[in-house]
């Protein structure tokens, strides 16, 4: 490869720098589900999927419910209507079938949290109907004396609870659907192209690496591969959370999932299965929902202390009436404690938040793998860049062009990229794309390498060379007087600056540093106006590093810092009281990502699995900081107002469900309770839900 000046190095050494790192083992992250198996309680019956066998354990327990109610001489009496004799039996006949059938599931629920030896709302709600259904069993069988047919209200009961748990594990399933989602986004079958150029259908399992597939237009890619053939405007939307589609032709790397939407292109596969990016995505979306959180840990204590605290309130609840010589009100009274106790809401405050936030991250390209590193981001109050692949593209491109007064710029960037155009070297390339914008680039002839100098090429009869510094004092040829004052203000601000030549006459310079981002000052600015702190690293020279940060925007800037240095540096920002977000490519940047308090791989893309980041933005936009850190508020905000909101209504219910008002007239039935119960569950389902209103997109950010 022909070489320019010494100050071409930069960026190649910048390119080189710029990479990712491999997949995590498919075990990482899951220390989370062991934490997740904690939760018995509530999973025990969380895992009907989205609550189909509730659902239909409810209706058919509804009809049942309805004979009950009306026959039950109780419900009559309070009505002031007269139940027919011939239906006395109706009421205990169905209300054992609704015992067993519709509530076993809190049964069989009450039995494995007792089990695990952690007795919570399913143990709860077992309790409540069992009093009912031994208590209304004693009556109807006229043993030991007793008057309390409960079998109205137990059937009531049941219904409502059955109603309650199909709501929520409707609103979980659909929240979880981000798994079912990713794995939809892959074809059933790939169009496999043979040796002989036959194409032939074929199951996603039958692919192997190596195999041609074709991809039609607006069809899926159904494996990570290499474009062999064609060029195509890909969706990549579901890997990066981009919106815009990206161009990709020969030798471009496309992902499984992604679309090709305008035109047929073929690619060679070279990953498959669990080694495929989507693959590397679901397992993230399922780790970070099976991860737990501070406000998760909170959230179960207080359901364990709730689950003992209602236990002790219904039994000194139905001590009291009993020694007030009330035998059915205490039976009735503890039955009403007991399901208005249920830490129902509580244990489906966290979960909730947690399944919605992950799946939207996920659709946002924003890949949660540590929840806790997630709960951390709303109080990160400095970030940390690293310039090079993060704030910057990683590549050189032209930032100007210096015309001396016989050519124009146009016609001196096009006759430098003719000189350039057979050039393999990062510079040229960026000469011949810049050039390529502006029009067309004339023919060249004779080209040739000058080792450590520069090209020459024969360009329109007169002979053409480009080079750095290093050419000139070759040539003995000087800086044009012209453009001189230009050339230094670039040499100032670390620019690689390119002489094009012709004939021995100086034309003019070329100025190329490493691209900004685009987005890379949006992200800065949203994170300034949030008061955050916002720092950039580089191991370039400090000229370079302030030129940079300067049009992004930064505050503070560590320049001439070696990859293996990285690290302190974070650590000197934490010493100075700044909980510090580190934001970098993955590779060299893993000890100081590891090292902050939340560590953002970005740009990673395919490579999902990023080591030593918590977060890992699967786009090369830097905004997907701010999308986090928003999203990070959002949800802890919607964690803490639903716990305050389910651990409220337990403490101010028990005490009206335990009897405390009917001293002046206000009694509780269970089946109240049961509905006062179901309803803080579809309160905190229904707070949780409005998390789906926050924007995330960088395009929406600034809205």
């Amino acid at each position: 490869m022909d070489q320019h000046d010494e100050h071409d190095t930069v960026a190649t050494q910048q390119h080189a720098a710029h990479g990712h790192a491999g997949h995590a083992p498919e075990s990482a992250g899951h220390a989370g589900h062991d934490q997740h198996a904690a939760h018995a309680g509530h999973d025990k019956h969380a895992g009907h999927g989205d609550g189909s066998m509730f659902r239909d354990k409810f209706w058919v327990s509804l009809v049942l419910a309805v004979p009950v109610v009306g026959f039950s001489e109780m419900f009559a009496d309070l009505v002031g209507y007269e139940a027919p004799s011939w239906g006395t039996w109706i009421p205990p006949v169905l209300g054992t079938f609704l015992f067993f059938y519709g509530g076993w599931p809190f049964l069989a629920g009450a039995k494995a949290e007792l089990a695990d030896r952690l007795p919570g709302m399913m143990t709860l709600i077992s309790l409540a109907i069992t009093v009912a259904f031994v208590a209304s069993g004693l009556t109807t069988l006229e043993i030991g004396g007793l008057d309390l047919d409960f079998w109205w209200e137990l059937a009531l009961l049941i219904v409502v609870m059955l109603l309650g748990h199909w709501l929520e594990m409707r609103a979980l399933g659909q929240a979880s659907g981000a798994l079912q989602a990713l794995a939809e986004l892959l074809p059933d079958t790939a169009e496999r192209v043979s040796a002989d150029g036959a194409v032939e259908e074929v199951p996603l399992a039958e692919l192997a690496v190596g195999d041609v597939v074709l991809v039609r237009s607006g069809g899926r890619v159904p494996a990570d591969g290499v474009v062999a053939e064609g060029t195509a405007e890909v969706d990549e939307s579901t890997v990066t959370g981009e919106s815009k589609t990206v161009s990709r032709g020969p030798g471009d790397r496309v992902v499984a999932g992604t679309v090709a939407t305008d035109t047929a292109i073929r690619v060679t596969v070279n990953a498959v299965g669990e080694d495929t990016a989507l693959a590397g995505i679901q397992r993230l979306v399922a780790d970070a929902q099976a991860s737990s959180s501070r406000a998760q840990a909170l959230a179960d204590r207080a359901a364990a202390w709730l689950f003992w605290f209602a236990l002790g309130v219904g039994a000194l609840t139905f001590l009291v009436w009993m020694l007030l010589g009330e035998a059915s009100d205490a039976v009735e009274r503890t039955v009403t404690v007991l399901v208005i106790a249920c830490p129902h809401a509580l244990g489906l405050a966290i979960p909730l938040v947690i399944a919605i936030s992950t799946a939207m991250s996920a659709r946002a390209g924003i890949l949660v793998k540590d929840r806790l590193a997630l709960e951390r981001m709303r109080q990160v109050d400095a970030v940390l860049f690293d310039k090079t692949g993060t704030l910057t593209v990683g590549r050189p491109a032209v930032s100007g062009v210096a015309a001396a007064d016989s050519v124009s710029e146009d016609e001196l960037l096009a006759l430098g990229a003719a000189a350039e155009r057979d050039s393999e070297h990062p510079l040229a390339t960026a000469v011949v794309t810049a050039a390529e914008a502006r029009g067309p680039i004339p023919a060249a002839m004779e080209f040739r390498s000058l080792t450590g100098k520069g090209v020459r090429a024969v360009v329109d009869g007169a002979q053409i060379s480009v080079g750095g510094p290093g050419l000139l004092r070759e040539l003995e040829l000087s800086v044009p007087s012209s453009i001189e004052s230009q050339v230094g203000e670039w040499a100032g601000a670390g620019s690689t600056v390119l002489y094009v030549v012709r004939d021995g006459e100086v034309l003019g310079a070329l100025a190329l540093a490493d691209e900004i981002r685009a987005e890379s000052r949006e992200a800065v600015a949203l994170l300034r106006a949030q008061n955050v702190h916002t720092v950039m690293i580089t191991g370039d020279a400090r000229n370079v590093a302030e030129s940079v940060a300067a049009k992004v925007g930064i505050d503070e800037v560590f320049a001439e810092v070696l990859p293996e240095d990285k690290d302190a540096t974070v650590t000197s920002l934490q010493e100075r009281g700044l909980s510090v977000a580190m934001v970098g490519d993955g590779v060299n940047d893993a000890p100081a990502l590891a090292r902050a308090d939340v560590g953002v791989a970005i740009g990673a893309g395919t490579d999902v699995a990023v080591e030593s980041a918590g977060v890992v933005l699967a786009s090369d936009d830097p905004r997907g900081v701010v999308s986090a850190r928003r999203l990070s508020s959002a949800s802890y905000r919607k964690m803490v107002q639903n716990l305050v909101w389910a651990t409220g209504y337990n403490l101010l219910s028990v005490p009206l469900a335990a009897g405390v008002l009917a001293p002046v007239g206000f009694v509780l039935p269970p089946a109240a309770a049961a509905v006062a119960m179901t309803a803080s569950t579809v309160i905190v389902a229904a707070n949780a839900q409005l998390l789906r209103r926050l924007r995330l997109r960088p395009d929406e950010l600034s809205r």
